[in-house]
């Protein structure tokens, strides 16, 4: 069976074997409903329990703080969505180059009387400081700025940003979605600097797909998006999906057990990747700014992104040409746009993230491709004017 190098790592990571020997029991024989109270129950509540300690224990948080989800996108909405609902209508802003699952309920909220302020970004894709205090200036009732970006992989000044935010009065949000596994996060020393919410997901470091958290300080209030049944304190009604939570804290685990080691290796990858990528002419987006060790967004300019990433994959190599989520959507990235790329250029974006099985020999082998690829494309272009 013919398997293309994956270097798509942002967008979803292979379930670690670990992780899929954790799950196998709990899509078999221990197939108990944790609201249940005979020992079926009680085994998959155990099991909850359990991981929620282990995902707690990865980014600093006490159990109690942990809210399971289906999903980040599901996470980013509940927070938005359930804590405007406990506010009478204001400013609410968000980072301009968020991912659409902030972005999107940030507009629908404000199309229910919020006044919704995108806070920019700077060339790199960093919040732009001065922007970022007029806005606070305002009192905005909720912040919310990623923490890693998931297309250049940027990362943002959460302690800064969201202590100026706490000064302001605000709730601060972060998704850390693409952060986890890749860099140290620490919600007890974020939580102190004013952050009162984080967005994790499973799938972004070797767990499986449907499995998230919103990590929460108890003092916030939200109203919950999905009524029912009570469960997750109230704040997320549904049956839990015991399989894939046991999963997620697996991975957790093992992310925070690996970063230390993994995290120079991909820097390491990204570095041999980057330089002869400035030698073959390409732009590499957010290269002045502190990025994830993984994560290399650029472009050739001319050149179209979605040609070459189908180009690639015929070679064997899978990468993307923007985020995974919006990968339907054909507008330049609005990421790109933000940091003010023009849209000729942000539509030749390519994305190549990294993880933790990619070797140098992948990487040299990608860049040959690659080389062979943008000189073809090169070629039919010039005899196209």
């Amino acid at each position: 069976m013919f398997a293309p190098v994956y270097l798509d790592h942002n967008a979803t990571t292979p379930a670690d074997a670990a992780v899929v020997d954790a799950m196998l029991p709990w899509l078999s024989l221990q197939f108990g409903n944790p609201s249940s109270r005979h020992e079926y129950g009680r085994a998959a509540r155990r099991a909850i329990d359990h991981a929620r300690r282990q995902v707690a224990a990865a980014v600093g948080a006490q159990p109690g703080e942990i809210v399971f989800t289906s999903g980040g996108s599901e996470a980013n909405n509940l927070l938005i969505k359930g804590a405007a609902a406990c506010f009478k209508p204001g400013i609410l802003a968000v980072g301009a180059s968020e991912h659409p699952c902030v972005i999107k309920p940030a507009e629908q909220i404000a199309r229910r009387g919020w006044t919704l302020h995108r806070l920019a970004v700077d060339s790199e894709g960093r919040i732009d400081m001065d922007a970022f205090a007029a806005v606070m200036a305002l009192k905005p009732k909720i912040v919310s700025v990623m923490l890693a970006n998931n297309e250049t992989g940027v990362l943002q000044e959460i302690e800064l940003l969201a202590a100026m935010a706490r000064r302001a009065g605000a709730l601060f949000h972060s998704d850390a979605v693409q952060a986890v596994g890749k860099v140290a996060v620490d919600f007890r020393q974020l939580n102190a600097a004013g952050v009162q919410a984080l967005t994790l997901s499973a799938h972004k470091f070797g767990g499986p797909k449907g499995a998230a958290a919103l990590v929460m300080d108890k003092r916030v209030d939200l109203e919950a998006l999905i009524a029912g049944g009570g469960h997750e304190r109230g704040l997320r009604s549904g049956t839990e999906n015991v399989a894939a939570i046991v999963g997620f804290g697996v991975a957790c685990e093992l992310a925070v057990q690996r970063c230390a080691e993994v995290a120079p290796r991909l820097l390491a990858l990204r570095e041999r990747l980057e330089e002869r990528l400035l030698k073959l002419g390409a732009i590499v987006f957010g290269r002045a700014a502190e990025r994830l060790p993984n994560t290399v967004f650029f472009a050739f300019p001319e050149l179209d992104g979605e040609t070459v990433v189908g180009q690639l994959d015929r070679a064997g190599y899978a990468i993307a040409s923007g985020a995974a989520c919006s990968s339907a959507n054909p507008e330049p990235s609005h990421v790109l746009r933000a940091m003010g790329v023009g849209p000729d250029l942000a539509r030749g974006a390519l994305r190549v993230s990294f993880g933790s099985g990619n070797t140098p020999e992948q990487v040299n082998g990608f860049l040959d491709a690659l080389q062979t690829t943008v000189a073809r494309l090169r070629q039919l272009t010039a005899m196209a004017v």
